[in-house]
This record gives structure tokens, sequence and C-alpha cells, in this order.
């Protein structure tokens, strides 16, 4: 039986999902290939397009963003998140509101799951490059892995809509490198940043710690959690509101991704676990 046949069963107008292992596809349900509001899946898109950039040396990843783009903020904020860099910005550690741009915390003191840092970020990479964020997003990323029903119609933390078989090209990028990006920069978006930082992880309250890489979120021992407590504490991934969620659990070397067009609520808390347990029975 297919683990992913409780998906039908969701209290959702449409879904779709997948499972993948380092040999590819293990199982798909629903119309992979329908577009979704992505929402904050958004994201770890936009934190691998910002990867790249650094990469091409037209952006830097640790130097104060004041010091580089002195206009990207009010001179009051810039006074008061001076040592804010583009690592704070992608693990949400620089200190920002979650939707405004002013200042809720002290730089790298604590975990502020931030919309508005992805903003500023898409800012600094559009300023940095000379090319709309959305435009960038498309060269660095969605064309490479040929993610041809992605775009970015909106915010770097939120906007894009996509296919379950186009995550499906991304998580294979992120389970089998083939050189988007090179292996040491990759592996920042799994290994914890500001270790030991604690925050509220959306939907799911306080976390002591709350484990982020550089655009993913990594699971480690936080609990409640949307994914199963079966997941190791290595898996990473991101969920949105919109009904949509992903995970990569390097330890059992399989992946899930599941798209639906219904809001995050009690049906994504009780449902997301129950599909993952499946998954990891079936194939873990």
């Amino acid at each position: 039986m297919n683990p992913l046949q409780q998906v039908l069963d969701w209290p959702v107008p449409h879904a779709a999902a997948a499972v993948l292992g380092p040999s590819g596809v293990l199982a798909e349900i629903g119309d992979t290939t329908r577009r979704f509001p992505l929402a904050s899946v958004t994201k770890p898109l936009a934190a691998l397009a910002t990867l790249v950039a650094v990469e091409e040396g037209a952006i830097e990843l640790d130097l104060p963003v004041p010091d580089y783009a002195p206009t990207a903020l009010s001179p009051e904020l810039a006074a008061e998140l001076g040592t804010m860099t583009l690592r704070h910005l992608l693990a949400h550690a620089a200190g920002l509101a979650t939707d405004a741009f002013r200042r809720a915390g002290e730089v790298g003191a604590r975990r502020i799951y931030s919309n508005a840092g992805f903003d500023l970020i898409g800012t600094l990479v559009t300023g940095a490059t000379g090319i709309d964020f959305a435009d960038y997003l498309a060269e660095a990323v969605l064309g490479p892995l040929r993610m041809s029903a992605t775009e970015l119609k909106g915010s770097p933390a939120a906007g894009a809509v996509g296919s379950v078989d186009d995550l499906q090209a991304l998580i294979g990028e992120l389970m089998n490198p083939t050189g988007l990006l090179h292996p040491e920069t990759l592996s920042g978006v799994w290994t914890v940043q500001f270790p030991g930082l604690l925050g509220v992880l959306p939907g799911y309250g306080g976390q002591r710690p709350n484990d982020w890489g550089l655009g993913f979120e990594i699971r480690g021992e936080k609990d409640p959690h949307w994914t199963s407590p079966r997941n190791s504490p290595g898996s990473y991934g991101h969920f949105g509101r919109s009904g949509t969620m992903f995970w990569i659990d390097p330890q059992a070397r399989l992946a899930l991704v599941a798209l639906a067009d219904k809001r995050f609520g009690p049906w994504a808390i009780k449902a997301w676990p129950q599909l993952s347990d499946a998954v990891l029975d079936a194939f873990g």
C-alpha cells in the first residue's frame, strides 16, 4: 500500500505528495504537477539563491549589512543592528521583528522568525547584483534545477508558487548535489547556525533550542514539531502557512514533500506527523 494514501483523506481541496530516497522518487500521490502557493517554503529557495550570490562574490555572508549596504536600513535601525549580517538574517538571528523593519531583540541573542528579514535579503541581493530578486532566483536556482512550474510572485519570504515535481528537483539536489553550490556552502543549510539560541517556532511555541541552518529549519530535539518524533535530529526542511511542507532526513536517507491548499492549522498539526510516520515505516 502506498504510504501516502492518507493524503487523499486530508480535509483540503487539493493535495499532492512524494517520497524520495537517494536513488529518486519512491512514491507519489495526487497531481504532482499542480502549482500550489508555497508560503514560507519560499524561504529555502530564496536562501539557496542568496548563497549562489555569495559564491559569485556579489554579497558577503559575514560582513555587517550597514558596511556594504548602508542604504538598506534606516539610520536608526542601522545604529541598533549594526552587527547584523546576512548569516544572521538567513538563520532568523538578526533581531528583526517578524513582519516589520524594527528591532525586536539583540543581534544573535535569540531566534526571532522574521519574514521581514527575508524581504531585506531580497533587497540586499537585488542591490548587489542589479537583478530583481525574482529574476535572480529564476536564473540561479529554478533554471539550473529545471523547476519550470515554480515562480516568485511576491515576497522572498512567502511569495512563490510551485509543484511537488519541482520540489522533488530541489530535494534531489540537496540529497545528491550536482554542483549548484560548493559542498562547503551547501552544508550551511543543514548545519546549525548560532547554536543554542532559544526562540518560538511559529505554530508550535517556544523551543529550547530553536535550531536553524541557512534558510532551513533543523529539527533538533524540538517538541512539539511538524515532523515525526521519529525523524532524526538532523532532519531539515520547512513548512508554510498555506499548507505546505518538506523534510529531508539524512539518517533515514529519505525525504517527504507534501503540498496542500488549506491554511496551516489543527489539520496539519495532526496530519503531517502521521504522514511522516507512515513514510518512515514504509521506507525507513
